[in-house]
């Protein structure tokens, strides 16, 4: 774990705050669909991901769920760093998109070490900002992309996540992510397999153009 985790994060912090995120930082290794955060929930740690990735979503009041974006190894959760700051009730809900090792950071420490490490406070800044301009981008994708442009660039973000041409999920998976029906989902998708752009198997979607 130590070695992974100074490889995704060591050439950011120096070796004194390596030291103290190793020594209060809480270990976990979580499997697939597993929920880190539910919305309403107390936030109490940061997750800093060591491997794998996670899902970040919304929820209306019906309990249809929209995905915001995705956050990868060496990245963390502004959602949940405005919760921590704020001391607010999470607005998220934080899923395991593949088998996830992380860190968690009690919050106490994160304004902490603002104060006492000029690369932490310059990492959380930069985690911020990043998270802001995916989120950007997901009201853009909502608001300005047809439904079809819509599926195929989460197929492709998916892809990139589990870091293979060729991913696991239904269309009922899909259809629930982008905040849709099945029934669209599916003849959208036939749509893009005529095209060429993808291949469909059973709950299994290749991309051919990634």
């Amino acid at each position: 774990m130590q070695t992974d985790f100074n490889f995704n994060y060591g050439h950011l912090f120096e070796k004194e705050l390596l030291s103290e995120i190793l020594a209060v930082g809480e270990y976990r290794k979580v499997s697939e669909d597993t929920e880190l955060i539910d919305i309403g929930s107390s936030i109490e740690f940061m997750p800093l991901i060591i491997s794998g990735a996670i899902k970040i979503l919304r929820e209306d009041e019906y309990g249809d769920e929209l995905v915001l974006y995705f956050i990868e190894q060496g990245d963390t959760c502004a959602m949940t760093i405005t919760c921590c700051i704020g001391q607010t009730k999470s607005k998220i809900r934080a899923v395991a998109e593949v088998e996830t090792e992380l860190l968690m950071i009690p919050i106490q420490k994160i304004t902490e070490w603002m104060n006492k490490y000029q690369t932490w406070q310059s990492f959380i800044l930069q985690s911020y900002h990043e998270r802001m301009q995916e989120l950007l981008e997901a009201i853009d994708t909502i608001a300005f992309l047809n439904m079809d442009k819509r599926v195929l660039k989460y197929i492709k973000d998916k892809a990139m996540i589990n870091k293979s041409e060729t991913i696991q999920v239904t269309h009922k998976e899909i259809a629930n992510d982008l905040y849709t029906s099945r029934v669209v989902v599916s003849r959208l998708l036939k749509t893009l397999e005529i095209n060429k752009e993808i291949k469909l198997n059973r709950n299994q979607i290749t991309l051919l153009n990634l």
